[in-house]
This record gives structure tokens, C-alpha cells and sequence, in this order.
């Protein structure tokens, strides 16, 4: 069982932006076709599956199948889209972020703990 939500709307994902100043949150963007991706999201998964930020709720989007959701992050954040990449979204803003084999279990616990 995931600790995270998929997201696969722009409705979706504008209201977790625009919510963010309230709630901060993590997502994940995946790509289910890239092995460097599959990696970055068992490393996700390994990090909620241990002690995660509890302040913090978690989400991912798959890049290929909600395009439009992808495309608006990238729009709404200023992030050039990677993939595999994660954001860390607090007050409308990427406070951090990251891509490829960079997204690892002591990394987001370094950031986010």
C-alpha cells in the first residue's frame, strides 16, 4: 500500500498548489517506461515506508499518462521537467527539488526531516 496519491487531474493538482501555503507537500513525477525512474520510485517508497515527514502529505503523477498535470507543475513551479523528479512544494513555491539518481531514501531524509 502506497503512502502517496496519485494525482492525475490539473484540477487536482492546482488546488494541492494553491492549498500549499496551508500544507506543504512532496510529489513525485514518474515515468513508467524508464528504469531510472522505477528506482527513484522505490526509493519514495522506501522513505515513507520508514519515518517521513508527518507534516508533509505525499503525492505522485505519472508524466506519460496525466501529460497536462506534468506540464502545468513545471508551468506553475519554474522547475524544467525531468523525469524522474521530485518537488517539494511549500507557499506556491519549489523549496527544493531534485531528478534521476539523486532521489534517494538519505536524500529526501536529509531534506525533509
Amino acid at each position: 500500500m502506497a503512502n502517496w496519491k496519485e494525482i492525475t487531474t490539473v484540477e487536482e493538482w492546482n488546488s494541492l498548489f494553491e492549498g500549499s501555503n496551508e500544507k506543504p507537500f512532496v510529489i513525485l513525477k514518474h515515468s513508467t517506461r524508464c528504469p531510472v525512474s522505477t528506482n527513484a520510485l522505490e526509493e519514495y517508497d522506501s522513505y515513507l515506508g520508514k519515518s517521513p515527514n508527518e507534516d508533509v502529505n505525499y503525492y505522485m503523477v505519472k508524466v506519460i499518462e496525466s501529460r497536462p498535470v506534468s506540464n502545468k507543475i513545471a508551468e506553475d513551479t519554474g522547475i524544467t521537467h525531468a523525469s524522474p523528479q521530485i518537488l517539494y512544494i511549500k507557499d506556491k513555491s519549489a523549496y527544493w527539488n531534485t531528478s534521476h539518481w539523486s532521489i534517494t531514501l538519505e536524500h529526501m531524509t536529509a531534506v525533509l526531516n
